[in-house]
């Protein structure tokens, strides 16, 4: 055989393998890594989107927390003046009870003095009314007076 030949054969026989390759093999082996290709971008822009979706999902807890945070002092603040100015009401409601006390005690102290003057004065009018009646029964005579009116204040 003569190498021409053969080298032709050859040639010819590598052009209808490559033409072959080209129309029915290199089509879906291309179309097989553009899809792989095509899935590996878009997941890598999934991951990009989900990245930057984290990040904004982060600043937002931080918002929400500082949020939260300052809302709860709102909260606690407001409580602690609501609480501050129930005791000043209970303290100054518990002052005035205490001075209502004090006053009822007082002016029933007060009346009770002036039941116990009333009362003494009725008992002292009545032992001056008894005396002047022991001395008027009595003759008078100045020792046996004197001796009634010590007698009189002994008995006061």
């Amino acid at each position: 055989m003569n190498l021409n030949a053969t080298l032709f054969a050859q040639l010819v026989v590598f052009f209808i393998l490559a033409w072959f390759t080209m129309k029915f093999v290199w089509p879906p082996i291309m179309k097989a890594l553009d899809e792989r290709a095509k899935k590996i971008a878009d997941g890598l822009a999934a991951a990009d989107k989900a990245k930057s979706d984290l990040v904004l999902a982060e600043r937002k807890v931080v918002d929400e927390l500082r949020k939260a945070r300052e809302s709860g002092a709102e909260v606690r603040t407001g409580a602690e003046r609501q609480a501050a100015q129930i005791i000043d009401e209970a303290r100054q409601e518990g002052a005035r009870i205490i001075a209502q006390a004090r006053a009822a005690a007082e002016d029933e102290a007060a009346a009770a003095a002036q039941r116990a003057r009333e009362a003494l004065r009725e008992h002292v009018a009545q032992l001056a009314v008894a005396g002047a009646e022991r001395i008027l029964r009595r003759e008078i005579n100045p020792q046996v007076h004197a001796e009634l009116l010590t007698h009189l204040k002994s008995e006061l």
